[in-house]
């Protein structure tokens, strides 16, 4: 395997897995040429829904196209420019999203519950010169974007693509009843409606688009303890956008398929499937806003027929532990796909007694746009891996000095294919840190590598935390909990949560003997996103390091 890891993987897939998709992708110069394909073949189809509302494909376009239009001769933004979009699902979001492909502007997706020192981190090192907004949030980006480069600022209410009477009311109740708007002021900000009607009116260039372009800065944690911009080009997003459809699409039927997106768009797993993968076969995305509102989000699956399902093991846990799931009609579901952090089997297994069906699982990283590896959907899923290899895509395991490791050996993963990014953003030496000498992705994760070629992870190389599929970096908490005026020394390490996966967990050595837990935790809040709190807090009189002076995190987990 050492000198041809492809043979390995040609002789021992099941028949039809290694299927060559390179004849596809290269029928594509960027994405909007796929959209425009399936805009036109399933033009009278719905493509989104939010709360029973839908937009059709060919609307979706139209509406695109008018935000592009404003995007170019409005804003003046040019062919490369940067568009943040920071919002949570609804029907805002792929209208923004595609509109900002169809001006040729690179998508950089935000998270909505990011910090004013993580948002303001993003949109600067991005350079982006305009962002979209849901009002729910603006109070955070008024507090940074006069420290930005941002120019242009375009605010939307969650209600405001659903029509009359449907949308004030929703509009209403999130901001008067639910109180889900705090107070801001940008006076600058354009109304999203505002930009479609303005947009509608002016005339739209269709921009030339290359695949070794730029499609979407993508951010991940960085071991250096801020986010970095993964540059997915075209070309990536397409390779896995070919390659899902072609794994999937023995058991979906075009033009009949009903989607239910309970993961955020602004998720590379959720991007990628429900915003880009399903429109090659005319599938409605139904788009759930709030998921953690699970009373609602049931209500949504019994009022949709829906065939296919996506989300990570603490979204399915948290839907098996409602009463009320079990009476939810199952009998058009067709697959159910888990990716993001690891499936727990006793979830695996209730999910199949109580829906009838399997949940598929799969493995990816924001820098391989993201899927690597799927189980089959032809029944012969392996529950506790992470499948086989898809469609154009090599992997393989190499031990610390570099050596491919034997079949059932743990070794680093590592990944070649068409769908691998090609770097990060103004990180040149990251970059090359992230691939081996001869051109493979180096993923960080350990795996096994079963003789049938089946793949199971069974430790992470990095020191990252996983949180309910969300990646968390040790450097990040700890640079913000290390600016307490009561802290010596501090170190984060992920443990075991049955609720998350993981949660994050400190050790501190207190320069002030009055700290207490709920301090840290405070004062966390402040600087991090509510998944990278950590949840448990240990003090210590010393923590364990190297000869050099490093702290051996590996000796905290183990402790």
């Amino acid at each position: 395997m050492a000198q041809a890891p492809t043979s390995f993987w040609t002789s021992r897939y099941p028949k039809g897995v290694l299927k060559d998709v390179s004849a596809e992708i290269a029928k594509y110069n960027s994405i909007l040429d796929v959209f425009e394909e399936a805009c036109a073949k399933f033009s009278a189809l719905p493509s989104f829904t939010q709360m029973g509302k839908s937009i059709t494909y060919s609307e979706l376009n139209r509406k695109a196209e008018s935000f592009a239009s404003f995007l170019q001769n409005e804003l003046k933004l040019k062919k490369g420019d940067r568009l943040a979009i920071m919002s949570p699902n609804c029907l805002q979001y792929p209208i923004a999203m595609y509109g900002a492909i169809k001006a040729g502007v690179v998508v950089v997706n935000v998270n909505p519950l990011y910090t004013e020192r993580e948002l303001k981190h993003q949109l600067n090192d991005a350079g982006c010169s305009a962002i979209v907004i849901v009002a729910n949030f603006a109070s955070i980006l008024e507090k940074v974007v006069q420290e930005t480069k941002v120019r242009h600022i375009i605010v939307t209410e969650l209600g405001d693509m659903l029509g009359f009477p449907k949308g004030p009311i929703v509009n209403a109740v999130v901001k008067h009843v639910k109180k889900m708007v705090p107070a801001f002021n940008l006076p600058e900000a354009i109304s999203f409606r505002s930009v479609l009607e303005r947009g509608a009116a002016m005339t739209y260039q269709r921009p030339s688009l290359a695949p070794d372009e730029i499609a979407f800065l993508q951010y991940t944690g960085g071991t250096t303890g801020v986010a970095k911009g993964a540059m997915l080009l075209h070309k990536n997003l397409i390779a896995n956008m070919e390659q899902i459809f072609t794994w999937v699409s023995p058991l979906l039927i075009e033009g009949q398929e009903t989607a239910i997106c309970a993961l955020p768009l602004y998720h590379v797993f959720a991007l990628t499937l429900h915003g880009l993968s399903l429109m090659k076969n005319g599938t409605n995305n139904i788009l759930i806003v709030n998921p953690r509102d699970m009373k609602t989000f049931i209500k949504e699956l019994k009022s949709s027929r829906f065939t296919v399902m996506s989300g990570v093991n603490t979204l399915f846990n948290g839907l098996l532990n409602q009463p009320d799931f079990k009476t939810v009609d199952f009998s058009k579901l067709k697959v159910s796909v888990a990716g993001g952090m690891a499936l727990q089997k006793a979830v695996a297994l209730k999910w199949k007694d109580v829906t009838k069906t399997t949940v598929i699982e799969g493995y990816g990283l924001t820098e391989t746009s993201p899927v690597v590896s799927c189980n089959p959907v032809d029944g012969t899923d392996r529950v506790g891996t992470i499948g086989l290899p898809l469609p154009s895509t090599l992997v393989r395991t190499l031990s610390d000095e570099g050596a491919d490791t034997e079949i059932g050996e743990a070794g680093e993963l590592c990944v070649k294919g068409p769908q691998v990014f090609k770097g990060y953003w103004q990180r040149p030496d990251e970059t090359a840190q992230a691939f081996t000498a001869d051109g493979w992705f180096k993923t960080g994760d350990v795996a096994v590598i079963d003789p049938d070629g089946f793949c199971r992870i069974v430790d992470r190389k990095k020191d990252m935390i996983i949180v309910s599929g969300f990646n968390v970096y040790p450097n990040e908490v700890e640079d913000v909990i290390a600016m307490m005026p009561g802290v010596l020394e501090v170190a984060a390490i992920g443990v075991p949560s049955e609720k998350s996966g993981e949660a994050v967990k400190v050790f501190i050595v207190k320069k002030d003997a009055s700290l207490t837990e709920k301090d840290v935790i405070d004062y966390a809040h402040k600087s991090l996103t509510n998944y990278k709190v950590p949840k448990f807090v240990e003090f210590k009189s010393e923590l364990p390091k190297t000869n050099v002076g490093k702290i051996l995190r590996r000796a905290l987990k183990e402790s």
